[in-house]
């Protein structure tokens, strides 16, 4: 029975660490969504820009609208880049999530074995305090068979 206590002591050990890694990985994923927020919403921000230098009309010479389309060139460029960057985050925000259900299924293993040794243990612990629950004792059953 001792042994079975011990294991237990064990399991809860490794509920806990499993509890941290899972807080662990959960933190990241967290980190890793703000950051995949961040990058779309500059990806929202810099479309938002090329489309608004894109329409505009006010050039007063050539000049002044061959910078504009430099401008926007450039802008393309970086929005070009930040698209690259946004499947980058996504991927790894994915990867996160997925290593924090990964955490979470091992806790909850885990879980299931303390309780699968909760239930070995009282049942033990029920057979030492009733060792006859069938009516037959060490010695053999009570009575006659015309009982």
């Amino acid at each position: 029975m001792s042994a079975e206590k011990a294991k237990l002591k064990r399991l809860h050990r490794l509920e806990r660490l499993r509890g941290i890694a899972r807080q662990s990985a959960l933190a990241e994923a967290a980190k890793a969504e703000a950051a995949l927020a961040q990058v779309a919403s500059l990806e929202a921000r810099t479309a938002a820009l090329i489309q608004a230098y894109r329409l505009r009309r006010d050039a007063r010479d050539g000049s002044e609208l061959q910078q504009t389309q430099q401008f926007v060139a450039g802008l393309t460029r970086i929005a070009d880049s930040t698209a690259q960057d946004l499947v980058r985050a996504r991927q790894a925000a994915d990867a996160r999530a997925a290593e924090a259900a990964e955490a979470e299924r091992r806790r909850a293993a885990v879980d299931d074995r303390i309780e699968a040794a909760r239930q070995r243990i009282a049942r033990k612990t029920a057979e030492n305090a009733h060792p006859s629950a069938s009516g037959s004792g060490p010695s053999g059953p009570l009575g006659t068979p015309l009982e």
